[in-house]
């Protein structure tokens, strides 16, 4: 097992990569648990949960909503949730966004932890503090900033996903990688067949790396004032692309990693050379690089962008593999682009 730590401004939180779920109760700070779980994950693993009251979410973005909050707070009110409960989210990034999200809200906020059961929600979704849900199909546009206590990255919990939802959390992976550690990169080039097929121990060298990744940008700006924002990276494009064509979070990623790498190149920033190897890596985890859609309506949908301001929106472009750069782009500029 690996550990390791998030120092946030107001508390600190631990990621376990290699903890099982058995273990969750040394973690738990008080007997008064409640549990909110993904209803698929509760089927294949309940058995192996703590014994606490359990809230069952749907699992789907269309979960992750001011309604199902409202829920799960009344579900809590009957079942005599007071301010030193603690609220433990079992599942992957939409389950741990909405449990995260609730503890940071009910009774003015409420300890939490998770147990993060996909690979999106390991590398990227539950590591960090952001906790939100959406609305109006606009992503992650209610949110707070609170670290969880602890998150459980449990390998083996991955190989019961569907492949497809289990290479869509490749794109968290390799936007890490861009963002900061190209040596990682090329050894995800090199071992591309055999981490589609599930290694767990080279999914735990994988994961470690990219938490630390997150943990270390995250300690510097936990509030997403300046270096944090290079995070983004692909995410721009991505919501949009999430947003109006439905496709899941991790493709809508990839898609939105091509855009800015295809832009990056157009601005001089990496070559031809190095825009083919992002996107042949895409290609061989199985990630799309494009998808057929209205321009116009991707536009509208980044418009609403939560890093948006008066005049445009900051942009992560790439200066080479394991280094990008925060550009602001007007939105005329973004408009011809997104149309080119």
């Amino acid at each position: 097992m690996e550990k390791i730590e998030i120092k946030g401004l107001y508390a600190n939180s631990i990621v376990l990569v290699g903890e099982t779920i058995e273990n969750v109760n040394k973690y738990l700070p008080t007997a008064k648990v409640f549990i909110v779980a993904d209803e698929n994950v509760k089927k294949l693993h309940g058995k192996r949960f703590p014994k606490f009251p359990t809230y069952s979410v749907k699992p789907g973005e269309g979960s992750k909503c001011l309604e199902e909050v409202g829920k799960i707070c009344q579900w809590l009110l009957e079942n005599e949730a007071n301010r030193n409960s603690f609220i433990l989210g079992i599942g992957g990034g939409v389950t741990c966004d909405l449990a995260g999200f609730v503890a940071s809200v009910f009774m003015r906020g409420v300890g939490f932890g998770f147990v993060s059961t996909s690979l999106l929600s390991q590398v990227d979704a539950s590591v960090g503090g952001k906790n939100g849900v959406n609305l109006y199909g606009y992503k992650n546009i209610v949110g707070t900033f609170t670290q969880p206590k602890f998150v459980i990255c449990d390998i083996n919990l991955l190989s019961t996903l569907p492949q497809e939802e289990y290479l869509n959390g490749f794109a968290e992976v390799v936007k890490h990688t861009l963002i900061a550690d190209a040596q990682l990169f090329g050894f995800i080039e090199e071992n591309a067949e055999e981490l589609k097929s599930f290694n767990p121990e080279l999914l735990k060298k994988l994961i470690a790396h990219s938490v630390r990744i997150k943990a270390r940008i995250v300690q510097t700006d936990e509030h997403e004032k300046s270096e944090r924002k290079k995070l983004n990276l692909g995410h721009t494009l991505g919501h949009a692309v999430e947003k109006v064509t439905g496709l899941s979070h991790g493709k809508s990623v990839s898609i939105g990693i091509e855009f800015a790498a295809r832009l990056s190149a157009k601005e001089g920033l990496i070559s031809n050379t190095e825009y083919l190897r992002i996107v042949n890596l895409l290609i061989a985890l199985q990630l799309p690089v494009c998808i057929k859609s209205n321009p116009e309506s991707i536009f509208n949908a980044m418009v609403m962008d939560k890093k948006q301001n008066d005049k445009g929106i900051d942009f992560i472009l790439i200066k080479k593999i394991g280094e990008v750069v925060i550009e602001h782009i007007t939105f005329n500029k973004l408009k011809l682009l997104i149309k080119s």
